[in-house]
C-alpha cells in the first residue's frame, strides 16, 4: 500500500472530527517512507550515532535523548564475558521517541547469547549472569532494583498467600535474590523451597526492573531490561532458552559492535516471525480492550505496531498522530505514579526533594493538559499523594492515594484513546473485527 490520496483524505477528515492537528506534508513524507520498501528483514544503520535497527523502527526513533538512554543502559545491561555475547536495544516507547512525545517507562531489550557445550550448561550460565547483574544493582545512589522475573514454577505453589500456576514466571524480590531462595507452599500446605539454581534449569521469560534517578534531568523513571537468552551449541545451532526467538521489528540497538551477533541471531528468526508477531499483538489488543480494567493506551500502542508492520500505513499514520497529542501525557503520568511511590518508600536511596520535584512536574503537566472539574480532581489527588509521600509512617494511605490517582487517570486515558481511535473508519472497523475474534 502506498501513501495514496485516499489515505491522506481519510487521515485528515478523521483528525478533524476529533480535533487532532496534523502536518499534512510530514504525514505524506512518513507514508512515502513506509511504502518505500516492503522487505521486513531490512536494517538501517546510522553511522553518526552508531545505532541500528529494523528500517521501520528507525523511522520512529529520535536520537535527541540517546545520551540519556545510554546512561541508563550502562546500568541495566548484561555485559559481555567469555562465552556470553550481548546486544542491548531500546524497545517500547523509548524506541519510538520521534512520535511519543510523552513516553512511559524506559524499556530495554537485550539479546544474551551463551556459547556452551550443552543446554544445561547454558542455563547455569544464564542463572549466573542474571544473578550477578541483580546483586550488583540491588541498590545504589541513583537506583533501586524492584524485581527480577527469572525461571518458571515447575508446579502449582502458593507464595505469600497467592496461588502460582505451573509454568508461570517466578518474580524475585531483592531480599529473595540475596537469599537465593523463595519460601513457598504446596496447595495442601506443605512447605516448598524454590532456589535460584532450581529456577535456572528453566529460565523462561526473563526481565529485570529498577527505579532509576536521572541527576541531569532531576527525574525518577522505571527502567526495565527484558532478556532474550539463547544457547549457541558447538555446531552453531541457536536455541532460545524460553522456546521462542524474539523478532526484531521494534528494537533500536545502541552499539554498532553488536551487529555481528545481531546478524547471526536474526538468521535464525522464523520465516513466519512477522505473521506470528502480529497475531501476538492482536491477542494483546483483545486482552487490553476486553479486560475488567481496560487500557486503551496500551491497546493503541499495539495497534500502531500491527498497522505499520502489516502494510496498513494510513491507519498507522493516524495513530502516530494521536501519540503526539498533549493529552497523552496522562499515559505517562499513569505509569509514573507507581514509580514515584516506589522511589519514596522508607530506606529509598532517592532524596525526598527528587521525588517531590517530579510530582510537581506531573502536576504542572496535568494543569497544562486538562481543564475544569477533571483538572481539579486529578490535581487534588496528586497533592494528597504528595502529602502522604512526605510521611514515612503513612504507607497504607500512600498506597491508597496512588491507586486512586492511577484509577482516575487510566479512566481519562481510556476516554481519550477510545474517542480518537473511533474517529478513523478503518481503525474503528478493525477494532470491531478484532473484538469479535475469540
Amino acid at each position: 500500500m502506498t501513501g495514496s490520496q485516499d489515505e491522506i483524505t481519510t487521515l485528515l477528515e478523521s483528525a478533524r472530527r476529533v480535533g487532532l492537528e496534523i502536518d499534512e506534508d510530514e504525514a505524506r513524507h512518513w507514508l512515502a517512507a513506509m511504502a518505500a520498501g516492503d522487505d521486513h528483514t531490512s536494517l538501517t544503520f546510522d553511522a553518526r550515532t552508531g545505532v541500528f535497527g529494523h528500517r521501520i523502527a528507525m523511522l520512529d526513533f529520535s536520537d535527541a535523548d540517546l545520551a540519556h538512554f545510554r546512561r541508563v543502559g550502562a546500568l541495566v545491561e548484561i555485559p559481555d564475558e567469555d562465552g556470553v555475547e550481548t546486544a542491548l536495544a531500546l524497545s517500547g516507547s523509548a524506541a519510538q521517541s520521534k512520535i511519543q512525545t510523552y513516553p512511559g517507562d524506559c524499556d530495554f531489550f537485550e539479546r544474551v547469547n551463551i556459547r556452551a557445550p550443552s543446554r544445561e550448561e547454558a542455563c547455569r550460565a544464564a542463572g549466573r549472569v542474571v544473578l550477578r547483574k541483580a546483586l550488583d544493582t540491588i541498590e545504589g545512589p541513583s537506583y533501586r532494583l524492584m524485581e527480577v522475573k527469572f525461571g518458571s514454577y515447575p508446579a502449582g505453589v502458593v507464595v505469600g498467600g497467592v496461588p502460582m500456576r505451573p509454568g508461570s514466571p517466578i518474580s524475585w524480590s531483592p531480599d529473595e535474590i540475596r537469599a537465593g531462595r523463595i519460601e513457598a507452599a504446596t496447595p495442601d500446605g506443605a512447605s516448598r523451597v524454590i532456589s535460584w539454581d532450581d529456577a535456572a534449569t528453566d529460565p523462561g521469560w526473563c526481565k529485570l526492573d529498577w527505579v532509576v534517578a536521572d541527576a541531569e534531568r532531576g527525574t525518577v523513571v522505571n527502567a526495565s531490561n527484558m532478556l532474550d537468552i539463547t544457547w549457541e551449541a558447538p555446531d552453531g545451532t541457536i536455541t532460545p532458552l524460553d522456546g521462542f526467538l524474539d523478532p526484531y521489528f521494534q528494537e533500536v540497538y545502541l552499539d554498532a559492535s553488536a551487529i555481528p551477533l545481531f546478524s547471526r541471531l536474526a538468521g535464525h528468526v522464523s520465516a513466519d516471525a512477522l505473521d506470528e508477531y502480529v497475531e501476538q499483538l492482536e491477542s494483546e489488543v483483545r486482552k487490553y480492550i476486553a479486560a475488567d480494567e481496560p487500557n486503551f493506551g496500551k491497546a493503541a500502542k499495539r495497534l500502531y505496531n500491527i498497522f505499520r508492520l502489516s502494510g496498513r500505513h494510513g491507519e498507522a499514520a493516524f495513530i502516530r498522530e494521536i501519540f503526539d497529542e498533549p493529552a497523552t501525557v496522562l499515559y505517562q503520568v499513569h505509569a509514573l505514579l507507581r514509580t514515584v511511590e516506589e522511589a519514596a518508600r522508607p530506606g529509598s536511596p532517592f532524596t525526598p526533594a527528587t521525588v517531590d520535584a517530579q510530582l510537581d512536574r506531573v502536576i504542572i503537566d496535568v494543569i497544562r493538559t486538562l481543564e475544569g472539574a477533571e483538572e481539579e480532581e486529578i490535581v487534588s489527588q496528586l497533592l494528597a499523594l504528595k502529602s502522604a509521600l512526605a510521611s514515612e509512617d503513612r504507607v497504607e494511605e500512600r498506597e491508597v492515594r496512588v491507586e486512586a490517582a492511577r484509577t482516575r487517570i487510566i479512566a481519562l486515558v481510556n476516554t481519550f484513546f477510545t474517542e480518537k481511535l473511533q474517529a478513523h473508519p478503518q481503525v474503528r472497523g478493525y477494532l470491531e473485527e478484532i473484538g469479535g475474534r475469540r
